[in-house]
């Protein structure tokens, strides 16, 4: 099946989302509803914020619940109420698992809303389609990989994915698929409510920040999470030390299933301590730095639900040596400059990312100039003008 994707209404501008006087909805309350939300940092919180950041100005109010605690936090509350932004955010005491949180008070939250927007596949997702008869809220989900991110308790999410997931599907409006793969999955349980709109990506940030020249240095970002694979990463990066001494990994990430210790400890039993460096939360400006030494972008993570920090590699002017997920997969059929390969075998790996770099060197320039123009197809303005139709559509303005 072809997926239907949502065309934005043409630009008159180079970001039209900011004409707030041309907005249908400067009479409306839009509510955000995601499980993590600022100060949190991931993919997740990075997606919303970025969301609202284009939305603002163009509807009366808009509101983001969230969870009270942070997930990998010391378990402190924070604030209720803040405004971040512009916008308000609303956070509420959960119990339960991080992965499905139970929080009872979201229907409070709701009363002046005109659409409520859900971000991934969890209580949140199930609980307001389940009571839909009681808030009576339009509601639209984008579906952020649903709950597919590692092969743990298998069965038991087939088992919930056909029957809970399916059930609380058909109470939406719409869902959001942000990748093909999520698209291809949510298809089989809800084919008429399913739309592919693609992440979008703040492709500005780090603009052509990649080393100009070809350089035996490589650079992974994202969560210290296990379905990251960093060590199937290192043991690849020991089999390049083991023939040339000269290349060097940067891993950029948040702690999160492992710690910094767990990764300078990986990195030490491997030999590693020259040639591997881990930046915990750098800024945009030493994150430009980092990426200014590096020439190719690479990651062994087992699961992705769109592929942010690929993107975010390819605006800066990188190519890639990437994990074959079906994420990377669909961007590899589309884009030049990205290799698939199994870390799970670190020597047919190794060998890869040296014949990217081979590439690389035969014309740096063009290997640059490639990846930046590829990576505008996800530029945030028009991923937000996509939403705004998605939010017409259901709403029927």
């Amino acid at each position: 099946m072809k997926p239907a994707d949502i065309a934005p209404p043409a630009p008159t501008d180079a970001d039209p989302t900011r004409a707030a006087d041309a907005s249908p909805f400067r009479d409306a309350v839009l509510v955000h509803v995601v499980r993590q939300y600022k100060p949190s940092v991931g993919g997740l919180e990075d997606f919303v914020a970025s969301l609202v950041a284009r939305q603002r100005g163009r509807f009366r109010r808009i509101r983001i619940i969230t969870c009270d605690r942070l997930f990998r936090g010391d378990g402190s509350k924070l604030a209720k109420r803040e405004i971040i932004d512009g916008a308000e955010v609303v956070r509420l005491p959960y119990i339960g698992s991080t992965r499905y949180p139970i929080c009872t008070g979201v229907l409070s939250e709701l009363a002046d809303a005109d659409l409520v927007h859900v971000h991934a596949i969890d209580f949140f997702f199930d609980a307001l389609a389940f009571t839909r008869r009681l808030h009576r809220k339009p509601l639209v989900a984008t579906t952020h990989g649903g709950f597919f991110h590692s092969p743990d308790y298998r069965l038991l999410k087939r088992i919930w994915f056909r029957s809970i997931t399916k059930a609380a599907a058909r109470r939406y409006g719409a869902l959001a698929c942000c990748s093909e793969s999520d698209y291809a999955r949510f298809a089989r349980i809800a084919p008429d409510k399913v739309r592919l709109i693609e992440n979008g990506v703040d492709i500005e940030k780090f603009a052509g920040a990649g080393s100009p020249a070809p350089a035996k240095s490589l650079i992974t970002i994202g969560r210290l999470a296990h379905n990251k694979r960093v060590d199937l990463l290192l043991d690849t990066m020991a089999r390049l030390v083991a023939s040339d001494p000269d290349w060097r990994l940067s891993i950029v990430g948040t702690p999160f299933d492992w710690s910094r210790d767990d990764i300078a400890a990986m990195v030490a039993d491997r030999g590693l301590a020259g040639n591997v460096d881990l930046h915990v939360g750098p800024s945009d400006a030493e994150m430009r730095d980092l990426l200014g030494k590096a020439s190719l972008f690479v990651s062994a993570s087992r699961h992705e639900g769109f592929g942010i920090a690929l993107i975010e590699a390819m605006s800066a002017g990188l190519s890639s040596v990437v994990e074959g997920n079906d994420a990377f997969a669909a961007f590899a059929q589309k884009h030049s400059g990205i290799t698939l390969c199994d870390y799970g075998d670190p020597d047919s790996t190794a060998e890869a990312i040296r014949a990217a770099f081979a590439v690389i060197e035969t014309d740096p320039q063009a290997a640059r100039d490639t990846a930046i123009a590829q990576a505008q197809a996800y530029s945030w303005a028009a991923t937000a003008l996509r939403y705004e139709a998605l939010y017409r559509e259901v709403l029927g303005r």
